[in-house]
């Protein structure tokens, strides 16, 4: 663990810019400044939050010489600008998922990024349960034996009414993907993690329950569309996956399956992963994120529950607390940033890094590139690596 404190800046401030904030601090590090849509809503936060800084713009906060690591989380259309000004600014990023809207954006900041000495990560948070490393820890050493079915799902249930509403639902601001982009990434994220298998080709059903949506006419932060209010509307057309269907075939012959839904009434974040082999299964459930489950054919199954002194060496090292003692939601962030710091601390910028990279980034846009043309055309889809 490095003792060395880190300053950094947040641009975007709706629902998920408090959590890296809360957590940052978690690690030590110092949240110098933040930038929002304008200075009012930056000044707004830093108040709050007691920030000591609040930029009147993202260029401002970049071109401050004291700000070390820059925390992306302003909407999807914006992390590619975003990305690309603070690596040449020289600033090492944590960028939230998606990294860009297209595929050509996230390549064209992975060809920056290779040129700079810089730490670059997406923050695919959800790896950092520490019972995911210990699952990854059982696979890929072989201890469930020759991997062939991996299959799961990601629901929600904050896009079920028509009164729901969020950006993410727009293009322009999403991306051409709206619950595959926004939570079946981080499902996709997981099962190449804990595999170590890649995506080859895809067969997707992308579905729209909800084609006419009631936007309200004041904005509405993340999730907030769930608490009840008196509201005016105007109605939108809208196309945008709100579930899905994908079929996955990965590289070493394995078959996969994944349903995605942020319409799904009582599930409000629950992703699960079953992997499994020709010894053994492992699962895991984002409800019950201390739990991993291990099935047998002729002997109990067992469960473990978390507790660092009987896990791997990976999962050690990603675990603040002793057996008993849950982690949860926020912990996932203060483990990837510790990451990226113990990183930046350790200098060599050709190592590989133990926390999901703008590499995984593009490769997840890949992936999205094929399952969208797969649902236009009705056919399998390679992935075009």
């Amino acid at each position: 663990m490095t003792n060395r404190k880190f300053k950094v800046g947040v641009v975007g401030l709706g629902f998920i810019g408090p959590a890296h904030i809360e957590n940052i601090r978690r690690l030590g590090d110092e949240v110098l400044g933040v930038a929002g849509a304008d200075l009012e809503e930056a000044q707004k936060y830093a108040d709050l939050l007691k920030i000591e800084k609040a930029y009147e713009s993202f260029d401002a906060m970049i071109a401050d010489p004291a700000i070390e690591i820059v925390h992306i989380c302003s909407p999807n259309f914006l992390h590619f600008e975003h990305s690309k000004k603070a690596l040449e600014a020289g600033k090492h990023v944590i960028c939230e998922k998606p990294m860009t809207i297209t595929s050509e954006e996230s390549e064209a900041l992975v060809a920056i990024a290779k040129d700079k000495d810089l730490a670059c990560s997406v923050n695919y948070n959800l790896r950092f349960y520490p019972v995911n490393f210990e699952a990854r820890s059982i696979v890929q050493s072989g201890g469930i034996g020759q991997i062939f079915n991996i299959h799961g799902t990601y629901l929600q249930d904050w896009l079920l009414y028509p009164t729901d509403w969020n950006w993410r639902l727009l293009p322009k601001e999403g991306g051409s993907l709206c619950s595959v982009g926004d939570i079946g990434s981080h499902w996709m994220d997981m099962v190449r993690f804990v595999t170590g298998l890649e995506v080859v080709e895809v067969f997707a059903d992308l579905g729209t329950a909800i084609p006419v949506r009631k936007r309200p006419l004041a904005k509405v932060e993340t999730y907030q569309g769930k608490m009840k209010s008196e509201q005016q509307y105007e109605e939108v057309n809208v196309t945008a996956d709100d579930f899905a269907h994908v079929l996955f075939h990965f590289d070493n012959g394995a078959k996969g399956s994944l349903v995605i839904s942020q319409v799904s009434a009582g599930r409000k974040n629950c992703m699960r992963y079953e992997v499994d082999g020709s010894e053994a299964s492992v699962a895991w459930d984002s409800e019950r994120p201390n739990e991993l489950w291990r099935g047998y054919r002729g002997r109990y199954n067992e469960i473990l529950l978390k507790d660092p002194s009987i896990m791997s060496d990976a999962a050690q090292n990603v675990n603040s607390y002793p057996g008993g003692h849950a982690e949860g939601f926020p912990d996932t962030f203060k483990q990837l940033a510790k990451k990226v710091n113990d990183y930046i601390v350790e200098g060599d910028y050709d190592a590989v890094p133990e926390f999901p990279t703008f590499e995984d980034g593009h490769k997840a846009l890949l992936i999205e590139d094929a399952i969208l043309e797969s649902a236009k055309t009705g056919t399998w889809v390679k992935v075009k690596y």
